[in-house]
């Protein structure tokens, strides 16, 4: 089953990419190696989540909101490979906006890295690290970005 045809199984679709909100690019490839730009959660709107995880936010609420940034991650990598076939992830940064003595980082992010694998199969398990920050840009409840491979 193609990546996309997981995507309709699961019943979601991928966003339209986000326009950056200042001076860089939502990707950028060098070979075959591309570079995806953090993005936060949005809703189908377009408005970002936000809140604090561990106070205005649940673990479980943020790991939904880390999925949604995953779809977010595909579909720039959709763009930017013009199929997902062609797409493996190598290493994701997840970051947490959470109260100082959260330490469920990894639960959360895992939104993002389990969806990932769902379409990706083996191509989507990658190297990650999960940490959390004091604050995020707008206060967004989560960011992640990617390194990924493109086979040609």
């Amino acid at each position: 089953m193609t990546p996309d045809a997981k995507l309709a199984s699961m019943g979601l679709t991928l966003p339209e990419i986000p326009k950056p909100l200042a001076n860089y690019v939502s990707f950028k490839r060098h070979g075959d190696t591309l570079y995806l730009s953090g993005q936060g959660p949005r809703r189908n709107d377009g408005t970002l989540m936000t809140g604090k995880v561990g106070r205005d936010v649940t673990v479980e609420q943020a790991y939904e909101h880390a999925k949604l940034v995953g779809l977010g991650l595909l579909a720039a990598a959709k763009a930017a490979a013009g199929d997902l076939g062609k797409v493996e992830v190598l290493k994701v940064l997840g970051m947490v906006n959470a109260i100082p003595e959260f330490t469920e980082h990894p639960k959360v992010i895992n939104g993002c890295s389990d969806l990932f694998v769902a379409v990706l199969g083996e191509r989507g398990r990658h190297a990650r690290s999960a940490v959390g920050m004091g604050s995020l840009p707008g206060n967004i409840s989560v960011e992640v970005e990617a390194v990924m491979r493109i086979h040609e």
